[in-house]
């Protein structure tokens, strides 16, 4: 798996572009700076985008070609994302730390999902807040009709409503739904898709 990704991110165009997520970008930019943390954050344009709203951005993933585009992507924009090279299961999450936590296509093994959530919960902040994209169950017909559309092939490894309250219970949701968008998103990512969005208020 590691492999597969660092061959994806060591080619010279940015797999899914360089801007950030539609729904991370609305939802940030009505928020007040402060500690952010991206899990998987692949090459990085989910956490430059937070920097430079002024936010103090940690991200993590397993893939160094993916550090690397993010290294190189923070120093055309002038700002600092903190970015170390580490797994779900052995992150050094710590409690009560974080403002925000970006969860953008984050598709963990399920077998790993309740460890991972509930570490997220507890580095989030009393008030802070979980700002999920990913991509629902649906999106396996989407994705057979157009391959470039993305998102896992294991409906598993996929996501409904009634998981991520399931997940979350604890969170105050502001936001949660299934719904349908045009993704946009480098070449891995384009097409119609099927996507479940959260923003939830510990």
């Amino acid at each position: 798996m590691k492999e597969f990704w660092n061959d994806r991110y060591s080619r010279e165009e940015y797999s899914y572009g360089q801007l950030p997520n539609e729904f991370l970008k609305e939802t940030l930019q009505k928020l007040k700076p402060g500690k952010i943390l991206f899990p998987a954050e692949g090459e990085g344009r989910n956490a430059v985008f937070a920097a430079s709203l002024g936010w103090h951005a940690d991200a993590f993933d397993f893939a160094e070609a993916g550090r690397e585009k993010a290294m190189q992507l923070a120093a055309r924009h002038n700002v600092t994302v903190h970015y170390t090279i580490d797994k779900f299961t052995t992150y050094h999450y710590p409690v009560d730390y974080y403002d925000a936590i970006g969860l953008v296509f984050v598709h963990p093994a399920p077998d790993m999902r309740i460890f991972f959530f509930q570490k997220l919960f507890a580095a989030l902040k009393p008030g802070g807040v979980i700002i999920f994209e990913g991509f629902s169950k649906n999106n396996l017909e989407l994705k057979r009709q157009n391959p470039s559309v993305g998102g896992p092939d294991n409906i598993a490894m996929l996501y409904d409503v009634d998981e991520i309250k399931n997940f979350f219970p604890d969170f105050q949701s502001l936001i949660l739904e299934e719904k349908m968008t045009e993704l946009n998103e480098g070449s891995f990512h384009k097409g119609l898709a099927s996507v479940v969005r959260f923003f939830g208020k510990k």
